[in-house]
């Protein structure tokens, strides 16, 4: 029987500040970890399967042909800590090849964290199971139930691009002191490519990636409370070349005025919400980050085009 953990390290005060701090700020912004409540969670899970998303294929594709390298660079039977395990599906296609003693799946979205842990128990009742529903953009501070030796932390999906550079760094160096002496990090990140593929993989023609955008409005309308009208608001998402990175807004499409409990908004017609950014890097600059961050030993992985890259690190 799987275990479940949920320690969101906010409250609903601390969650409804952070969100007015954001859409009061002269440019109107939220975290992206908001994009991932339920209904989003499952968006995010199309978006994977759309032919213009090539960050899931193309990594899996990494994970195919070099896993048994992976393996062996990693070490088998590591506690896997998975953040923002989704459904889980990465790490359960490396679980032949790594064999984990535990699998820590850790992620924002609590109930469909909780349903993916349990049918993946099923699947595999020898691999001993500990879901986390958290928030570790906020902290990294795992309960006693975590093993703390030989800690592999998997962050696939270049999900560490939704940080600026400098926050990555921050954020990687709180993975390398969770790591303790003989843990590693399994990460994988976007590089840089041409602007046409970048925007198509962030603004795809049947518009699920737009859906999965303004579903963030009817998440804010339900945490704090607000009345956004999502019919008023239009996806806009886009590779910003001088900061190296795609940027996703929200648009509005005519002027309207936005309440929430103490406060509220007037958006002009084209003023946008600001929801996620997603840095791209370079292999040698994405490297130069982890050493930055403490890490040694570094070991990397591509794909045939060098679209994508894995990693693979350790703290001695």
């Amino acid at each position: 029987m799987a275990q479940f953990i949920q320690s969101i390290n906010e409250g609903e005060q601390e969650i409804s500040a952070e969100l007015s701090a954001g859409l009061s700020a002269q440019t109107a912004f939220t975290s992206a970890k908001y994009l991932y409540d339920a209904l989003g969670s499952k968006l995010f899970e199309a978006i994977c399967e759309l032919p213009e998303y090539y960050p899931t294929r193309t990594e899996a594709e990494i994970f195919q042909i070099h896993g048994p390298e992976i393996a062996k660079t990693a070490g088998l039977g590591a506690t896997l800590i998975d953040l923002g395990a989704g459904n889980c599906a990465k790490a359960a296609s490396l679980f032949s090849v790594l064999e984990p003693a535990q699998y820590v799946p850790v992620d924002i979205s609590v109930d469909f964290l909780r349903d993916a842990v349990a049918r993946l128990q099923q699947q595999y009742p020898k691999i001993e199971m500990t879901g986390i529903g958290m928030d570790f953009s906020a902290g990294l501070s795992l309960p006693d139930a975590v093993r703390g030796s030989q800690r592999l932390f998997f962050y696939p999906g270049s999900s560490i691009g939704n940080f600026s550079p400098q926050q990555a760094l921050v954020f990687l160096k709180k993975i390398y002191a969770a790591c303790d002496q003989d843990g590693g990090i399994l990460i994988s990140v976007d590089l840089v490519k041409e602007k046409s593929t970048l925007d198509a993989a962030y603004d795809d023609m049947l518009g699920v990636t737009a859906s999965f955008n303004l579903n963030l409005l009817c998440h804010l309308n339900r945490v704090l409370d607000a009345d956004f009208d999502v019919r008023q608001w239009r996806h806009r998402g886009f590779f910003n070349a001088a900061e190296s990175r795609i940027e996703m807004h929200l648009e509005a499409e005519s002027e309207q005025t936005v309440h929430w409990p103490n406060g509220m908004r007037r958006f002009k017609r084209g003023e946008r919400i600001h929801t996620e950014n997603s840095y791209k890097y370079t292999r040698q600059g994405f490297m130069d980050l982890l050493t930055q961050a403490g890490f040694s030993g570094i070991t990397a992985w591509t794909d045939p085009q060098e679209w994508f890259l894995v990693c693979h690190a350790r703290v001695m």
